[in-house]
C-alpha cells in the first residue's frame, strides 16, 4: 500500500468490532488497535450500578481513546481501529445523560472535555458500521462469555440502536461504510469477508 489509511469500525457492543478489526488488521497488514475492556478498572462496576460509575468509566474510555487516535495521527502506520471516540461522547455519554444515570453537571464537564480533545484529532479516512439487531447483538453477547456484559438489558441496547442510527444519518467527518452483520458471517465465512473487504477497497479506491 502506497499511502496510510486509517480505517475504524464503529458499532452497538456486540455488534462484531473488535472480531472485524482483527480480521482487517491480518487482511490488509494495518496496525490494530483495540478497545480497553479486559484491563477497565471500571466496568464491573458500571453494569452493576450504571448511576455511580458512569461518570468515571466514560472518562476512562474518553482517555484512552484519546490516547488511541493521537497515536494514529501522528504515526505513520495504516491502521485499524475498534471504536472512535466519537462513539463515547455521541453515543454511550449521551444515552446514559438522557436515561438519567449521568448528572448534568458531569455531562457537561465531559462533553466540554470531549470538545477539546477532538480539535487534536484527525477523522478517520473510513468509518465502518456494524448495523446489529437487538436479537444479534444479545446472541454475541451471550456467546464471548464476558461475566460483567450478562446483566445488559435489552432496553439498554435498544437505547444504543436508536442512537447509532441518529448519529450515523448526520455522520459528516468522512465516508461511512454500513454493513448489516445481521446477514453476515465475516468471522466463519470467507466470502462474506471478502464481500466487506472489496467494499472498502472500493470506497478507499486502494
Amino acid at each position: 500500500m502506497n499511502r496510510k489509511v486509517f480505517v475504524a469500525v464503529a458499532g452497538n457492543i456486540g455488534s462484531g468490532k473488535s472480531s472485524l478489526t482483527k480480521l482487517l488488521s491480518q487482511r490488509f497488514g494495518w496496525k490494530p488497535f483495540f478497545e480497553s475492556v479486559e484491563d477497565n478498572p471500571y466496568l464491573n462496576d458500571f453494569y452493576a450500578n450504571m448511576n455511580r460509575w458512569s461518570f468515571n468509566l466514560q472518562v476512562y474510555f474518553l482517555s484512552n481513546r484519546f490516547r488511541s487516535h493521537k497515536a494514529i495521527t501522528e504515526g505513520v502506520d495504516s491502521v485499524a481501529l475498534d471504536r472512535v471516540i466519537y462513539e463515547d461522547a455521541e453515543i454511550f455519554a449521551r444515552n446514559l445523560y438522557e436515561i438519567g444515570n449521568m448528572e448534568e453537571r458531569d455531562y457537561q464537564n465531559y462533553v466540554a472535555l470531549y470538545q477539546v480533545m477532538i480539535e487534536y484529532l484527525h477523522p478517520p479516512d473510513l468509518l465502518i458500521y456494524l448495523q446489529a439487531n437487538v436479537e444479534t447483538l444479545v446472541k454475541q453477547i451471550a456467546s464471548r462469555g464476558r461475566d460483567f456484559e450478562q446483566s445488559i438489558k435489552r432496553e439498554y441496547l435498544e437505547q444504543l440502536n436508536r442512537h447509532y442510527e441518529a448519529w450515523t444519518k448526520s455522520y459528516k467527518r468522512g465516508p461511512l461504510l454500513t454493513v448489516v452483520s445481521d446477514s453476515v458471517d465475516f468471522v466463519n465465512r470467507s466470502e462474506d469477508l471478502e464481500t466487506i473487504v472489496e467494499m472498502i477497497k472500493n470506497r478507499l479506491a486502494l
